[in-house]
């Protein structure tokens, strides 16, 4: 099980297109995969679970891996929220 931390760059955090272009990064993998804000865990495949977080500019969030490629889904998802969704 892999897991990081990283903070939402952007100020709008995870609305409903940039939680697209993270579900759609988190479903080229094999692994499972969460994301985590506070002490709530959902499915980082799933668009109403990412929703429901209410991530916002500025928020730290934790995602997890566990899988055959639990490394580089966790690496290339923080990379993502680190540019701000800009890949």
């Amino acid at each position: 099980m892999c897991s990081k931390d990283v903070t939402v760059q952007n100020q709008v955090g995870l609305h409903s297109r940039p939680a697209t272009f993270f579900i759609q990064k988190a479903n080229e993998f094999k692994s499972s995969i969460w994301v985590e804000k506070d002490d709530h865990r959902v499915n980082a495949k799933s668009l109403l679970g990412v929703l429901s977080l209410g991530i916002v500019g500025g928020t730290t969030i934790r995602i997890t891996a566990d899988g055959s490629d639990e490394i580089l889904a966790v690496d290339s998802l923080v990379h993502l929220v680190d540019s701000g969704f800009a890949d």
